[in-house]
C-alpha cells in the first residue's frame, strides 16, 4: 500500500454542540479544512476555546462531528474508524493514569487493549526510551508528574501508530524533562512518525515544528510554513533606552509604544512605511534622550496575537 501524501486530512469539518437549558448552541468548529503533511512536525495553536481540543477529541474518536469528511492516514473516520484510530496516538493534556497499576503493567494492558500480540510489544523499550526503566514496577501513584506524562506519551506509542498527537505534552514539566522529550519525539520524527503537536510555548512551536497552523473561533486563520508564517508580520521593534528611565511609554504619533523593563520602551513601526531613522528622530522629538538601542524581529508570538486577537485584545492573552 502506497504511504499517503497527507497524515490527516479534514475537510469543511463542523461540530456543533446543541443548546441545553442553561447554555446556548455553540459552533466550536466551523468549517475547518486541514492537510497535516506525512512526516512533519505540525504545530497546532489557539487561544483557549478556539477548538483545538474539539479537533483533537473527533480524531480521537471521543467526539462526534456534526459535518465533514476527516482521513487519518488515508483512512475516513467514518468509513473505517477502527483503522483510522488504530493510525494515531493521543498524548492528552490532562494527565489520567492506572494509579494501581505499575508503569510495565499499564503499557502491557495498552497494547492488549490495541490488539498487539505480545511477541510485538514493545514494553521494555519505550520504558528504556522514556526513562521509566527504574520505576517500572513502582505503582504509578508514586512517579512524579514528569514521569507520568512521560508514560502517557509511552501508552500512546504502544501500538507504534504514524501519527502521534501531543496536547500540551510539557505543561507542568521541568526543563530536563522538556528536553528528554523533546529529544525522544525529534527522534519518533527522524523514524518517520508524524507529530502535530498544541502547545501554550510560541517558542517551542517556533523551535520543532515546520509547519504551523493557528485556529481561532473554530476556523483556520492560517497555515503554513513556520518560516513563511513569520514572514507576514512586516513589523520591526525598535527597544530604546533612555537616558533618563521612563515610567511610561511615550505618545509617538505614528507609532505604537510599550513600556519595557527598567524604564526603557519598545516602539513597533511597518518596515515598508517607516524606518529606525524615523523611529529614533520621533523619540529625540519628544524631548528624550537616547542611551542605547536595539532592534527585534518578528517572533511567533506576535504572528499569533495579531492573527487571533484584535488590537482590543491583544493587551487581553488570556482571553478565551
Amino acid at each position: 500500500m502506497d504511504l499517503p501524501q497527507y497524515a490527516i486530512e479534514a475537510s469543511g469539518l463542523v461540530k456543533t454542540y446543541a443548546a441545553t437549558k442553561t447554555t446556548a448552541a455553540k459552533t466550536a468548529l466551523n468549517g475547518i479544512d486541514l492537510k497535516i503533511p506525512r512526516g512533519s512536525i505540525f504545530g497546532l495553536l489557539g487561544p483557549n476555546g478556539a477548538g483545538k481540543s474539539t479537533f483533537i477529541n473527533i480524531l480521537a474518536g471521543l467526539t462526534t462531528k456534526t459535518a465533514g469528511t476527516v482521513k487519518i492516514w488515508g483512512r475516513d473516520i467514518d468509513q473505517r474508524p477502527r483503522d483510522a484510530r488504530a493510525a494515531i496516538g493521543v498524548v492528552p493534556q490532562e494527565l489520567a493514569a492506572d494509579v494501581f497499576f505499575t508503569p510495565r503493567e499499564s503499557l502491557e494492558t495498552q497494547a492488549g487493549m490495541y490488539g498487539v500480540p505480545k511477541r510485538e510489544r514493545r514494553t521494555n523499550a519505550l520504558l528504556e526510551a522514556m526513562g521509566l526503566t527504574d520505576k517500572a514496577e513502582a505503582y504509578v501513584r508514586q512517579l512524579s508528574g514528569g514521569m507520568k506524562r512521560r508514560l502517557m506519551v509511552a501508552k500512546a506509542m504502544v501500538h507504534n501508530p504514524p501519527v502521534l498527537i501531543l496536547d500540551e505534552p510539557t505543561a507542568g514539566v521541568d526543563v530536563e524533562l522538556r528536553r528528554q522529550l523533546w529529544n525522544y519525539v525529534l527522534e519518533l520524527n527522524r523514524q518517520g512518525v508524524t507529530i502535530v503537536l498544541t502547545t501554550h510555548y510560541l517558542e517551542e512551536a517556533q523551535e520543532l515544528c515546520d509547519r504551523i497552523a493557528i485556529i481561532n473561533r473554530g476556523e483556520v486563520v492560517a497555515c503554513e510554513p513556520t518560516e513563511s508564517l513569520l514572514r507576514r508580520l512586516d513589523t520591526r521593534n525598535v527597544v530604546v533606552t533612555p537616558e533618563e528611565p521612563v515610567s511610561a511609554a511615550p505618545n509617538l504619533k505614528g507609532f505604537e509604544t510599550r513600556l519595557r523593563n527598567g524604564g526603557a520602551f519598545s516602539v513597533t513601526y511597518k518596515t515598508g512605511q517607516s524606518s529606525v531613522e524615523q523611529v529614533l528622530a520621533a523619540v529625540r522629538a519628544s524631548g528624550l534622550h537616547i542611551k542605547d538601542i536595539a532592534t527585534e524581529d518578528p517572533d511567533l508570538e506576535d504572528v499569533f496575537l495579531s492573527l487571533t486577537y484584535g488590537a482590543a485584545d491583544a493587551a487581553d492573552p488570556t482571553r478565551d
